[in-house]
């Protein structure tokens, strides 16, 4: 994993296949990438994992680490954490209890859902709501991308956050003191999370607000889904697995990753639901310029769909959203007949859980600031100023930057130069400041010698 100023990335490029297209530069929310030397390079200071470079990259350059599927071996008792999208990847004919088989037959001794602990989440949550109404509109700690951004982007908001840990830990701490419980050895459990984005293996590498996670490893969900796909397929229709109980979950558990998900089990009476990260972007720009109020709660969710439209994810966000509604209807039905969802077994620690579920207040990541001293910092933004006004603002990316502003940003912190700018080269030409030679070696140390030379026939 890559670490930065103390913060790990799972993002990473391949330079051998990054051909320097752009693409991930302009659509990165924070404008953490920059184009040099013919490459796209990611400044971890920025990146909040989102992930969505990863999925614009035409030529498959941005990949997202992941730990060794071997290491669950190492674990006597390996527990999978496996969330409910990853149930909603498999066609319909798959059957809950088949996957869970599979992934035990591949090695898992354990196998709990993340959305197991939904409900004791929102409880938590809404206890908190009732104890902070002086902080609303508080914003859900759910999506780890959404909570980067604000410290990067909205450093003014971090105090909305909810400081509690997301679902997947209090998953994972009901799961290892249920073995413990039992007698198992810390030493031999292994707990191993399939995470549907890259933001939740930077959030459980580099967890906010806490020292250290007690997850043990993560592991992609479409590398499992082909794994788990594979053995299903090889063992055939016939194949006779033994029988397992596997988690009736109820319909708000399963649908609680989903947009609305948070949203209808909170008590807020006034509350916004919003996804996909420039949707996101938009709202708390407006919502840090003070034209949005009376709100009490936000669900924020940088994909669209939620986690359904989750970058690992292997199947349509809407089908795969589709499938976790049917689910949920089938879990309605059997709580009307009077079914008690397993998920209650939880009940029983559920004041331990909550007690456990607790952060540190979430603190800003000052990239954005220019310079420790204010006065210097008022002086660098002065500078900027001015500098913007010598460029075009048309934000064509020619300069290796995102924007004209990020141009001139980069110019006063020295991570880039104004004369990188291809309309002011052309203005220092005709000023006699510049040969058109000097021009070229500019725009090579930025796209690189083979953009440069070729030649049309």
């Amino acid at each position: 994993m890559n670490k930065e100023q103390g913060f790990y990335h799972s993002l990473d490029i391949d330079s051998e296949k990054c051909i320097g297209c752009s693409h991930c530069m302009k659509i990165c929310p924070t404008e953490a990438i920059r184009i040099r030397d013919g490459k796209a390079h990611l400044d971890g200071e920025r990146c909040i994992d989102c992930g969505v470079c990863f999925s614009e990259c035409p030529m498959k350059a941005i990949y997202i680490m992941q730990d060794d599927f071997g290491e669950i071996h190492k674990y006597p008792h390996s527990v999978a954490l496996i969330p409910a999208v990853f149930l909603g990847q498999f066609p319909d004919e798959i059957r809950v209890s088949r996957i869970y088989a599979a992934l035990k037959d591949l090695g898992f001794k354990h196998v709990f859902e993340v959305e197991s602990s939904a409900l004791i989440y929102a409880e938590a949550k809404n206890r908190y709501a009732m104890e902070n109404k002086d902080k609303e509109p508080l914003i859900s700690s759910f999506c780890p991308a959404i909570v980067r951004l604000i410290q990067v982007k909205y450093p003014s908001l971090v105090d909305n956050i909810i400081p509690l840990k997301a679902p997947l830990d209090i998953s994972a701490t009901y799961a290892l003191k249920k073995l413990t419980d039992q007698g198992v050895p810390r030493k031999e459990i292994g707990i191993f999370y399939v995470t549907p984005c890259a933001a939740k293996i930077a959030a459980v590498k580099s967890p906010v607000g806490e020292v250290k996670s007690i997850i043990d490893g993560v592991i992609n969900m479409d590398s499992l889904y082909n794994i788990v796909f594979k053995k299903i397929k090889e063992q055939g229709k016939d194949y006779v697995f033994p029988p397992l109980q596997t988690p009736r979950l109820s319909a708000d558990a399963i649908l609680s990753t989903l947009t609305n998900g948070e949203r209808r089990i909170c008590m807020a009476k006034r509350s916004y639901s919003i996804d996909g990260i420039h949707n996101v972007i938009d709202f708390l720009e407006k919502l840090e310029n003070d034209e949005i109020e009376g709100v009490q709660f936000l669900e924020l969710r940088a994909c669209d769909q939620s986690c359904a439209g989750a970058t690992l994810s292997c199947e349509n966000r809407f089908l795969c959203s589709e499938r976790m509604y049917g689910r949920a209807r089938k879990a309605a039905e059997r709580e009307r007949n009077g079914e008690v969802p397993r998920e209650r077994e939880m009940d029983a620690q559920k004041e331990y859980l909550i007690e456990c579920s607790g952060v540190e207040a979430v603190q800003p990541r000052s990239v954005m600031t220019l310079d420790p001293d204010i006065s210097k910092a008022l002086e660098k933004m002065e500078k900027i100023r001015k500098l913007k006004d010598c460029l075009p603002q048309i934000d064509c990316g020619l300069c290796g930057s995102p924007t004209c502003d990020s141009l001139a940003t980069d110019h006063v912190c020295g991570k880039g130069s104004i004369e990188d700018c291809v309309f002011y080269q052309r203005h220092l030409e005709k000023l006699g400041k510049m040969s058109p030679e000097e021009c070229v070696e500019k725009m090579k140390k930025i796209w690189g010698d083979d953009r440069i030379s070729g030649e049309l026939n």
